[in-house]
Protein backbone atom coordinates (compact mmCIF):
# COMPACT_ATOMS: atom_id res chain seq x y z
CA UNK A 1 0.00 0.00 0.00
CA UNK A 2 2.80 2.39 0.91
CA UNK A 3 4.61 1.75 -2.40
CA UNK A 4 1.37 2.22 -4.36
CA UNK A 5 0.71 5.54 -2.62
CA UNK A 6 4.30 6.67 -3.21
CA UNK A 7 4.08 5.94 -6.92
CA UNK A 8 0.69 7.62 -7.19
CA UNK A 9 1.86 10.81 -5.52
CA UNK A 10 5.08 10.86 -7.48
CA UNK A 11 3.17 10.37 -10.72
CA UNK A 12 1.06 13.40 -9.86
CA UNK A 13 4.13 15.46 -9.01
CA UNK A 14 6.14 14.79 -12.16
CA UNK A 15 3.85 16.65 -14.59
CA UNK A 16 3.76 19.60 -12.21
CA UNK A 17 7.50 19.90 -11.93
CA UNK A 18 8.13 20.13 -15.62
CA UNK A 19 11.78 20.95 -15.07
CA UNK A 20 12.43 17.27 -14.41
CA UNK A 21 13.51 15.07 -17.30
CA UNK A 22 11.06 12.24 -17.89
CA UNK A 23 13.55 9.80 -19.40
CA UNK A 24 12.83 6.66 -17.38
CA UNK A 25 13.20 2.95 -17.70
CA UNK A 26 15.71 2.91 -20.56
CA UNK A 27 18.77 0.73 -20.26
CA UNK A 28 21.95 2.78 -19.70
CA UNK A 29 23.62 3.67 -22.96
CA UNK A 30 26.96 1.99 -23.37
CA UNK A 31 30.07 4.11 -23.68
CA UNK A 32 31.66 1.97 -26.39
CA UNK A 33 30.95 4.59 -29.05
CA UNK A 34 31.52 8.32 -29.47
CA UNK A 35 31.55 8.71 -25.68
CA UNK A 36 34.24 6.10 -25.10
CA UNK A 37 37.53 8.04 -24.78
CA UNK A 38 40.87 6.64 -25.95
CA UNK A 39 43.10 5.23 -23.24
CA UNK A 40 45.43 6.77 -22.49
CA UNK A 41 44.07 10.19 -23.36
CA UNK A 42 46.00 11.95 -26.11
CA UNK A 43 48.43 14.60 -24.94
CA UNK A 44 47.02 18.06 -24.71
CA UNK A 45 45.58 20.78 -22.52
CA UNK A 46 42.20 21.29 -20.84
CA UNK A 47 39.67 22.22 -23.50
CA UNK A 48 41.41 20.41 -26.33
CA UNK A 49 39.09 18.49 -28.65
CA UNK A 50 39.52 14.70 -28.62
CA UNK A 51 36.82 14.08 -31.23
CA UNK A 52 33.72 15.70 -32.63
CA UNK A 53 30.83 14.95 -34.97
CA UNK A 54 27.82 16.70 -36.43
CA UNK A 55 24.69 16.24 -34.34
CA UNK A 56 21.10 17.44 -34.05
CA UNK A 57 19.14 19.44 -31.49
CA UNK A 58 15.36 19.20 -31.56
CA UNK A 59 12.96 21.21 -29.45
CA UNK A 60 10.30 18.48 -29.35
CA UNK A 61 10.29 14.69 -28.81
CA UNK A 62 8.67 14.13 -32.21
CA UNK A 63 11.76 15.73 -33.76
CA UNK A 64 9.65 18.06 -35.86
CA UNK A 65 11.17 21.34 -34.64
CA UNK A 66 14.95 21.60 -35.03
CA UNK A 67 16.69 24.27 -33.01
CA UNK A 68 18.00 27.23 -35.04
CA UNK A 69 21.63 26.17 -34.82
CA UNK A 70 24.45 24.12 -36.29
CA UNK A 71 25.31 21.40 -33.82
CA UNK A 72 28.55 19.65 -32.99
CA UNK A 73 28.85 16.90 -30.39
CA UNK A 74 32.28 17.04 -28.74
CA UNK A 75 34.57 14.95 -26.56
CA UNK A 76 37.17 17.15 -24.90
CA UNK A 77 39.86 17.16 -22.24
CA UNK A 78 39.00 18.49 -18.81
CA UNK A 79 40.12 18.05 -15.20
CA UNK A 80 38.58 16.03 -12.38
CA UNK A 81 38.19 16.91 -8.71
CA UNK A 82 41.77 15.98 -7.90
CA UNK A 83 43.47 17.67 -10.84
CA UNK A 84 43.73 14.65 -13.11
CA UNK A 85 42.93 14.82 -16.85
CA UNK A 86 39.59 13.35 -17.87
CA UNK A 87 37.50 13.21 -21.03
CA UNK A 88 34.13 14.98 -20.95
CA UNK A 89 31.44 15.12 -23.63
CA UNK A 90 29.23 18.02 -24.60
CA UNK A 91 27.58 20.01 -27.37
CA UNK A 92 28.50 23.19 -29.22
CA UNK A 93 25.68 25.23 -30.78
CA UNK A 94 26.29 27.88 -33.42
CA UNK A 95 23.15 29.96 -34.07
CA UNK A 96 21.89 30.42 -37.61
CA UNK A 97 21.03 34.06 -36.90
CA UNK A 98 23.75 36.72 -37.09
CA UNK A 99 25.23 38.41 -34.04
CA UNK A 100 24.07 42.04 -34.06
CA UNK A 101 25.74 43.22 -30.87
CA UNK A 102 29.15 44.85 -30.47
CA UNK A 103 32.30 42.98 -31.41
CA UNK A 104 32.39 39.28 -32.18
CA UNK A 105 29.77 36.66 -31.31
CA UNK A 106 29.86 35.75 -27.58
CA UNK A 107 29.78 32.19 -26.28
CA UNK A 108 27.60 31.16 -23.34
CA UNK A 109 28.97 28.30 -21.25
CA UNK A 110 25.68 26.65 -20.30
CA UNK A 111 25.53 24.36 -17.26
CA UNK A 112 22.55 22.01 -17.40
CA UNK A 113 20.29 21.34 -14.45
CA UNK A 114 19.84 17.89 -12.92
CA UNK A 115 19.69 15.22 -15.62
CA UNK A 116 20.52 12.13 -13.55
CA UNK A 117 23.55 9.85 -13.37
CA UNK A 118 22.90 7.31 -16.12
CA UNK A 119 24.83 7.71 -19.37
CA UNK A 120 21.53 7.90 -21.25
CA UNK A 121 20.70 11.10 -19.34
CA UNK A 122 23.52 13.19 -20.85
CA UNK A 123 22.31 16.57 -22.19
CA UNK A 124 23.97 15.88 -25.57
CA UNK A 125 21.76 12.80 -25.94
CA UNK A 126 18.62 14.55 -24.70
CA UNK A 127 19.17 17.42 -27.14
CA UNK A 128 19.36 14.99 -30.05
CA UNK A 129 16.15 13.25 -28.94
CA UNK A 130 14.19 16.47 -28.40
CA UNK A 131 13.87 15.64 -24.70
CA UNK A 132 16.07 18.27 -23.07
CA UNK A 133 13.79 20.18 -20.71
CA UNK A 134 16.03 23.27 -20.88
CA UNK A 135 15.69 23.37 -24.66
CA UNK A 136 13.35 26.42 -24.61
CA UNK A 137 15.87 28.49 -22.63
CA UNK A 138 18.68 27.43 -24.97
CA UNK A 139 16.52 28.36 -27.96
CA UNK A 140 16.09 31.81 -26.46
CA UNK A 141 19.85 32.24 -26.22
CA UNK A 142 20.27 31.09 -29.82
CA UNK A 143 17.65 33.59 -31.02
CA UNK A 144 19.80 36.33 -29.48
CA UNK A 145 22.79 35.22 -31.54
CA UNK A 146 24.85 33.60 -28.79
CA UNK A 147 27.04 30.59 -29.39
CA UNK A 148 26.54 27.98 -26.68
CA UNK A 149 28.86 25.37 -25.17
CA UNK A 150 26.95 22.79 -23.10
CA UNK A 151 28.91 20.30 -21.04
CA UNK A 152 27.62 16.85 -20.16
CA UNK A 153 29.80 17.03 -17.03
CA UNK A 154 32.26 14.35 -15.95
CA UNK A 155 30.88 10.81 -16.15
CA UNK A 156 27.55 11.68 -17.77
CA UNK A 157 27.74 9.85 -21.09
CA UNK A 158 31.41 9.04 -20.61
CA UNK A 159 32.67 6.19 -18.38
CA UNK A 160 32.55 6.56 -14.62
CA UNK A 161 29.93 7.98 -12.26
CA UNK A 162 28.77 11.53 -12.93
CA UNK A 163 30.27 13.85 -10.31
CA UNK A 164 26.93 15.45 -9.48
CA UNK A 165 27.09 18.79 -7.62
CA UNK A 166 30.85 18.44 -7.27
CA UNK A 167 32.20 21.99 -7.24
CA UNK A 168 35.55 21.61 -8.98
CA UNK A 169 34.66 18.90 -11.50
CA UNK A 170 31.57 20.77 -12.67
CA UNK A 171 33.29 24.14 -12.85
CA UNK A 172 36.19 22.74 -14.85
CA UNK A 173 33.84 20.92 -17.24
CA UNK A 174 31.89 24.13 -17.89
CA UNK A 175 35.00 26.26 -18.47
CA UNK A 176 36.69 23.66 -20.64
CA UNK A 177 33.56 23.32 -22.79
CA UNK A 178 33.95 27.02 -23.64
CA UNK A 179 37.61 26.47 -24.47
CA UNK A 180 36.64 23.53 -26.67
CA UNK A 181 34.04 25.61 -28.51
CA UNK A 182 36.65 28.29 -29.16
CA UNK A 183 39.08 25.68 -30.55
CA UNK A 184 36.61 23.84 -32.80
CA UNK A 185 36.97 25.20 -36.37
CA UNK A 186 33.70 23.57 -37.46
CA UNK A 187 31.76 25.67 -34.95
CA UNK A 188 32.96 28.93 -36.48
CA UNK A 189 33.00 30.67 -33.11
CA UNK A 190 35.56 33.30 -32.05
CA UNK A 191 38.74 31.96 -30.48
CA UNK A 192 39.14 34.76 -27.96
CA UNK A 193 35.84 36.61 -27.82
CA UNK A 194 33.60 37.46 -24.87
CA UNK A 195 32.03 34.64 -22.87
CA UNK A 196 29.43 34.27 -20.15
CA UNK A 197 28.15 31.53 -17.85
CA UNK A 198 24.59 30.46 -17.15
CA UNK A 199 22.70 27.71 -15.37
CA UNK A 200 19.86 26.86 -13.00
CA UNK A 201 19.64 24.35 -10.13
CA UNK A 202 22.57 21.92 -10.49
CA UNK A 203 23.53 24.17 -13.39
CA UNK A 204 23.24 27.23 -11.16
CA UNK A 205 25.76 25.68 -8.80
CA UNK A 206 28.04 24.72 -11.68
CA UNK A 207 27.81 28.22 -13.17
CA UNK A 208 28.54 29.79 -9.78
CA UNK A 209 31.48 27.44 -9.18
CA UNK A 210 32.85 28.18 -12.65
CA UNK A 211 32.56 31.92 -11.96
CA UNK A 212 34.56 31.43 -8.75
CA UNK A 213 37.29 29.30 -10.29
CA UNK A 214 37.62 30.95 -13.70
CA UNK A 215 40.27 33.39 -12.51
CA UNK A 216 42.61 30.62 -11.40
CA UNK A 217 41.66 27.83 -13.82
CA UNK A 218 40.86 29.63 -17.09
CA UNK A 219 42.12 33.21 -16.73
CA UNK A 220 42.46 33.65 -20.49
CA UNK A 221 38.70 33.53 -20.96
CA UNK A 222 37.17 36.99 -21.43
CA UNK A 223 34.39 36.39 -18.92
CA UNK A 224 31.84 39.21 -18.96
CA UNK A 225 29.08 37.87 -16.74
CA UNK A 226 27.52 34.88 -15.04
CA UNK A 227 23.97 33.90 -14.15
CA UNK A 228 23.36 31.37 -11.36
CA UNK A 229 19.79 30.33 -10.63
CA UNK A 230 18.82 28.47 -7.43
CA UNK A 231 22.39 27.29 -6.78
CA UNK A 232 22.95 24.37 -4.38
CA UNK A 233 25.84 26.19 -2.70
CA UNK A 234 25.73 24.37 0.65
CA UNK A 235 25.18 20.65 0.16
CA UNK A 236 24.55 20.00 3.83
CA UNK A 237 21.60 22.41 3.80
CA UNK A 238 20.29 20.94 0.55
CA UNK A 239 20.58 17.40 1.90
CA UNK A 240 18.66 18.31 5.04
CA UNK A 241 15.82 19.61 2.89
CA UNK A 242 15.74 16.61 0.56
CA UNK A 243 15.70 13.77 3.09
CA UNK A 244 12.24 12.19 2.90
CA UNK A 245 11.29 14.61 0.10
CA UNK A 246 9.77 13.65 -3.24
CA UNK A 247 13.16 14.55 -4.76
CA UNK A 248 15.23 12.54 -2.25
CA UNK A 249 16.64 10.69 -5.26
CA UNK A 250 18.70 13.80 -5.96
CA UNK A 251 20.30 13.39 -2.53
CA UNK A 252 21.18 9.83 -3.48
CA UNK A 253 22.68 11.13 -6.74
CA UNK A 254 24.98 13.26 -4.58
CA UNK A 255 25.84 10.32 -2.32
CA UNK A 256 26.85 8.20 -5.31
CA UNK A 257 28.83 11.09 -6.81
CA UNK A 258 30.72 11.83 -3.59
CA UNK A 259 31.51 8.14 -3.21
CA UNK A 260 32.96 8.06 -6.73
CA UNK A 261 35.02 11.24 -6.34
CA UNK A 262 36.22 10.36 -2.81
CA UNK A 263 36.45 6.55 -2.66
CA UNK A 264 38.55 6.78 0.49
CA UNK A 265 35.37 7.78 2.37
CA UNK A 266 33.97 4.26 1.79
CA UNK A 267 30.39 5.52 1.97
CA UNK A 268 28.91 2.05 1.30
CA UNK A 269 30.30 0.98 4.67
CA UNK A 270 27.74 3.16 6.49
CA UNK A 271 24.83 1.90 4.37
CA UNK A 272 22.74 -1.19 4.92
CA UNK A 273 21.90 -3.64 2.14
CA UNK A 274 18.97 -1.54 0.95
CA UNK A 275 21.09 1.61 0.98
CA UNK A 276 23.91 0.03 -1.01
CA UNK A 277 21.45 -1.35 -3.55
CA UNK A 278 19.79 2.05 -3.94
CA UNK A 279 23.13 3.81 -4.35
CA UNK A 280 24.05 1.45 -7.17
CA UNK A 281 20.60 1.78 -8.69
CA UNK A 282 20.65 5.57 -8.96
CA UNK A 283 23.95 5.43 -10.85
CA UNK A 284 21.96 4.31 -13.91
CA UNK A 285 18.91 6.54 -13.45
CA UNK A 286 17.68 9.88 -14.80
CA UNK A 287 15.74 12.50 -12.85
CA UNK A 288 12.35 11.05 -13.71
CA UNK A 289 13.44 7.65 -12.40
CA UNK A 290 14.65 9.21 -9.17
CA UNK A 291 11.28 10.78 -8.46
CA UNK A 292 9.05 7.94 -9.60
CA UNK A 293 11.03 5.20 -7.86
CA UNK A 294 12.39 6.80 -4.69
CA UNK A 295 10.03 9.61 -3.66
CA UNK A 296 9.70 10.12 0.12
CA UNK A 297 12.40 7.59 1.02
CA UNK A 298 13.95 8.42 4.38
CA UNK A 299 17.69 7.91 4.50
CA UNK A 300 17.52 6.62 8.08
CA UNK A 301 16.11 3.48 6.46
CA UNK A 302 19.24 3.18 4.31
CA UNK A 303 22.03 3.27 6.92
CA UNK A 304 23.46 0.48 9.02
CA UNK A 305 22.99 2.35 12.31
CA UNK A 306 19.60 3.91 11.53
CA UNK A 307 20.84 7.47 11.48
CA UNK A 308 19.93 9.66 8.50
CA UNK A 309 22.67 10.36 6.00
CA UNK A 310 22.50 14.03 6.98
CA UNK A 311 23.75 13.10 10.47
CA UNK A 312 27.07 12.05 8.98
CA UNK A 313 27.71 15.29 7.09
CA UNK A 314 29.02 17.13 10.13
CA UNK A 315 31.39 14.31 11.04
CA UNK A 316 34.81 13.53 9.63
CA UNK A 317 35.85 12.35 7.18
CA UNK A 318 32.62 13.30 5.42
CA UNK A 319 32.47 16.90 6.67
CA UNK A 320 35.67 17.89 4.87
CA UNK A 321 34.50 16.46 1.55
CA UNK A 322 31.17 18.27 1.86
CA UNK A 323 32.94 21.51 2.80
CA UNK A 324 35.01 21.30 -0.39
CA UNK A 325 31.77 21.65 -2.37
CA UNK A 326 30.79 24.92 -0.65
CA UNK A 327 30.31 27.77 -3.15
CA UNK A 328 30.78 31.36 -2.05
CA UNK A 329 34.34 31.28 -0.75
CA UNK A 330 36.07 32.95 -3.73
CA UNK A 331 34.82 36.24 -5.26
CA UNK A 332 34.11 35.95 -9.00
CA UNK A 333 35.96 38.44 -11.17
CA UNK A 334 32.93 39.02 -13.42
CA UNK A 335 29.55 40.37 -12.28
CA UNK A 336 27.07 37.67 -11.27
CA UNK A 337 23.28 37.58 -11.19
CA UNK A 338 21.85 35.18 -8.60
CA UNK A 339 18.14 34.39 -8.80
CA UNK A 340 16.30 32.25 -6.26
CA UNK A 341 12.66 31.76 -5.42
CA UNK A 342 11.77 32.38 -1.81
CA UNK A 343 9.33 29.48 -2.24
CA UNK A 344 11.85 26.98 -3.66
CA UNK A 345 10.89 23.50 -2.48
CA UNK A 346 14.08 21.67 -3.53
CA UNK A 347 17.12 23.96 -3.19
CA UNK A 348 16.76 26.04 -0.01
CA UNK A 349 16.51 29.78 -0.61
CA UNK A 350 18.52 30.82 2.46
CA UNK A 351 21.71 29.04 1.43
CA UNK A 352 21.54 30.53 -2.10
CA UNK A 353 21.19 34.01 -0.62
CA UNK A 354 24.06 33.32 1.77
CA UNK A 355 26.33 32.45 -1.17
CA UNK A 356 25.53 35.81 -2.76
CA UNK A 357 26.10 37.62 0.55
CA UNK A 358 29.45 35.89 0.99
CA UNK A 359 30.52 37.04 -2.46
CA UNK A 360 29.46 40.58 -1.67
CA UNK A 361 31.51 40.55 1.53
CA UNK A 362 34.51 39.46 -0.54
CA UNK A 363 34.12 42.40 -2.93
CA UNK A 364 32.39 40.72 -5.88
CA UNK A 365 29.85 42.51 -8.08
CA UNK A 366 26.61 40.67 -7.33
CA UNK A 367 22.96 41.25 -8.06
CA UNK A 368 20.59 39.05 -6.08
CA UNK A 369 16.87 38.87 -6.78
CA UNK A 370 14.22 37.02 -4.80
CA UNK A 371 11.60 35.44 -7.04
CA UNK A 372 8.02 34.97 -5.87
CA UNK A 373 7.18 32.01 -8.09
CA UNK A 374 6.26 28.89 -6.10
CA UNK A 375 8.41 25.74 -6.33
CA UNK A 376 11.83 25.11 -7.76
CA UNK A 377 10.46 24.69 -11.25
CA UNK A 378 8.34 27.81 -11.02
CA UNK A 379 11.46 29.74 -10.10
CA UNK A 380 13.25 28.45 -13.20
CA UNK A 381 10.53 29.74 -15.52
CA UNK A 382 10.23 33.06 -13.67
CA UNK A 383 13.99 33.50 -13.99
CA UNK A 384 14.03 33.35 -17.80
CA UNK A 385 13.40 37.03 -18.61
CA UNK A 386 15.69 38.31 -15.85
CA UNK A 387 18.50 35.99 -16.92
CA UNK A 388 18.15 36.99 -20.58
CA UNK A 389 18.16 40.68 -19.68
CA UNK A 390 21.26 40.30 -17.49
CA UNK A 391 23.25 38.42 -20.11
CA UNK A 392 22.11 40.77 -22.89
CA UNK A 393 23.13 43.80 -20.88
CA UNK A 394 26.61 42.58 -20.04
CA UNK A 395 27.32 41.20 -23.51
CA UNK A 396 26.12 44.39 -25.18
CA UNK A 397 28.42 46.47 -23.00
CA UNK A 398 26.03 47.91 -20.39
CA UNK A 399 27.50 48.26 -16.89
CA UNK A 400 26.26 45.84 -14.23
CA UNK A 401 24.03 47.11 -11.46
CA UNK A 402 24.59 45.42 -8.11
CA UNK A 403 22.64 45.42 -4.85
CA UNK A 404 25.08 44.14 -2.24
CA UNK A 405 23.89 45.20 1.21
CA UNK A 406 20.24 45.25 0.18
CA UNK A 407 19.40 41.56 0.55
Amino acid sequence: MRLTLRRAVAALLVPVIGLVSLTVGAAPAGAADFYDPPSPLPAGSPGDIIRHQEARFFLDPAKLVPAPARVQRILYRSTDTHGNPVAVSGTVLTPTVPWTGPGVRPIIGYAAGTQGLGDQCAPSKALAMGQEYEGPFLAGLLSRGYGIAITDYEGLGTPGVHTYVNRKAEAYAVLDAIRAAQRLPEAGLPAGGPVALAGYSQGGGASAAAAELQGSYAPELDLKAAYAGAPPADLAAVAENLDGHYAVGFLMFAVAAINYAYPELDIPAVLNDRGRALQQQVESECTGDAILKHAFTRTADLTADGRPITAYLGEEPYASAVAEQRIGTIPPKAPVLVLHSGLDDIVPYAQGREMARDWCAEGAAVRFETLAAPTHVGGAVAAYPLAYAWLDGRLHGAPATTNCGDF
